[in-house]
């Protein structure tokens, strides 16, 4: 009789391990299913680009329908793809296998569990889960709002609004830009002061108004229609736009499992194995992980993915070795970019004495934003 793999979740967390399992897995032995709530792998690295213009055709290019390309190697034919919402996870008493509530009532029972559903998105990166016709719509209406404002107000100054304000600078010349940031700089203190000045005077050298240390008070009816006296600061500033953008938000989407399982902050308590304390037979991967790093994709695919892989396999005695690979943390990097037109943005590597990515490098790969290797990645090659 097979065992199941479950993974939930089709972002890079889930297709990491999943392109780790295929090139080991034994499918007349293992099934592995594959659950998400949208039809469609959607590059998150290249979406703050796709939304502001369809440049390089990226509406094409950045989202990847699944199917049975998505299941690559030794899985190739065999895996299975769900769409659905995840309700609830049953776990056996014992640690051995369980089963996956879906909205609707459906179950889907599993050997080893893998759980991938990263994190809620801010707007205007929300994307749809119906199908990609609507996704493909949600894009157009963001494309849309952006053209047609002229003074926009991006709150937050983390990578999302840095990025978007340099993605509607490329396109939009002339358009007002204003960054609010509540801290007095921009990003998270994890970054060093001076990298987090540089960003600023980059995105200021773009004619991008940046706003530290003050902050306005958001409801959603005020992110639907600006108040028609602007909005107050603060520390008093009168603001003004006709489109207003909340580039903060992100948390663990981890709703469907009880609270003794989650830190206070909504994260998935997990051992170095990435398995989790009370079940061994359940692993968390990627954003929803409560580990002591900024997480990025990078790490996600390059450390995540393979350690847990190892771990599923070694659980199921899949493997020779009987030593578990253990997570130790990743070296705390970010590449910003600022738009495809702009030979600056910057990164931050912290070895030796940390190191800042200067524009001329890290302009290459904004160029991209890995879109060109995404085949590879999903199994699926846009026509």
């Amino acid at each position: 009789m097979k065992s199941t793999i479950v993974i939930i979740g089709g972002g890079v967390g889930g297709l990491g391990i999943l392109n780790s399992l295929s090139t080991t897995i034994n499918p007349k032995k293992h099934a592995v299913i594959l659950i998400d709530t949208r039809p469609a792998y959607v590059h998150l690295i290249s979406s703050l680009r796709l939304v502001v213009s369809n440049t390089d055709n990226l509406i094409t290019r950045s989202v990847h329908p699944f199917g049975d390309h998505t299941f690559l190697k030794r899985l190739k034919g065999v895996g299975t793809f769900i769409q659905a919402s995840v309700s609830e996870i049953k776990f056996s008493d014992d640690g051995r296998g369980g089963m996956v509530i879906l909205d609707g009532g459906k179950t889907v029972a599993y050997d080893v569990l893998v759980l991938a559903t990263g994190s809620t998105l801010p707007h205007p990166i929300a994307f749809p889960t119906k199908s990609t016709e609507v996704i493909e719509e949600y894009v157009k209406a963001r494309q849309e709002e952006f053209a047609s404002a002229t003074d926009i107000l991006l709150v937050g100054g983390g990578p999302v609004g840095i990025e978007l304000a340099g993605e509607l600078r490329d396109v939009f010349p002339s358009k007002s830009i204003t960054i609010l940031h509540r801290s007095s700089l921009l990003l998270n203190p994890v970054y060093p002061d001076r990298f987090r000045v540089a960003i600023q005077q980059q995105l200021e050298d773009r004619h991008i108004t940046v706003l530290t240390g003050d902050s306005i008070t958001l409801s959603a009816t005020s992110m639907d229609q600006v108040p028609k006296d602007g909005f107050v600061t603060d520390k008093g500033r009168t603001l003004k736009p006709d489109l207003v953008i909340p580039t903060w938000g992100m948390r663990p989407n981890t709703a469907y499992l009880p609270s003794d399982l989650l830190s206070p902050t909504g994260h998935v308590k997990i051992l170095p194995t990435f398995q989790l304390v009370a079940h061994p037979d359940v692993f968390a991967i990627g954003d929803i992980i409560d580990w002591d790093e900024r997480k990025n994709a990078s790490k996600i695919v390059h450390a995540h993915a393979p350690k847990t892989a190892q771990n599923v396999l070694l659980y199921l005695h899949l493997m020779a070795s009987r030593e578990s690979a253990k997570y130790k943390g990743s070296t705390e990097m970010i590449m910003i970019s600022d738009g495809k037109l702009c030979t600056s943005g910057m990164g931050y590597l912290d070895i030796l004495w940390g190191i800042i990515i200067n524009g001329w490098i890290s302009s290459f790969s904004s160029r991209d934003l890995a879109v060109s290797r995404l085949p590879r990645f999903t199994g699926y090659t846009p026509v």
